[in-house]
């Protein structure tokens, strides 16, 4: 079965947005219900980069959360700055892997 480029675009700029959220955060809920719609409808490998998306959006949250909460103490700026680091990585991955359309190997990891 061959993919169409729409859907291959749609999870493009859901990894687009994700970086757009970084200066502009309310954006990343934007692509965080366009990764929930277009997850059920996809082909099984573009389905595993919806849920890396989705997985990304939820584990950046407890991230940022965390940081936030220890800015307090100096190390919570290092954990906010180890979070746009960590989307950074994970957005460029997951773009790299997506324009060669192949599956997330890894979609449920914690890390990169």
């Amino acid at each position: 079965m061959t993919d169409t480029p729409i859907s291959t675009n749609t999870a493009k700029i859901i990894y687009i947005l994700y970086l757009a959220g970084i200066l502009i955060p309310f954006v990343s809920l934007v692509a965080l219900v366009m990764a929930y719609i277009n997850k059920p409808d996809a082909p099984e490998w573009l389905s595993s980069h919806y849920q890396f998306q989705i997985r990304t959006f939820w584990i950046g949250l407890l991230y940022s959360l965390l940081g936030i909460v220890l800015t307090m103490i100096v190390i919570g700026w290092f954990i906010l700055v180890f979070v746009v680091i960590w989307l950074i990585i994970r957005c460029v991955k997951g773009l790299k892997i997506l324009d060669s359309q192949q599956a997330i190997p890894d979609h449920k990891s914690w890390l990169f």
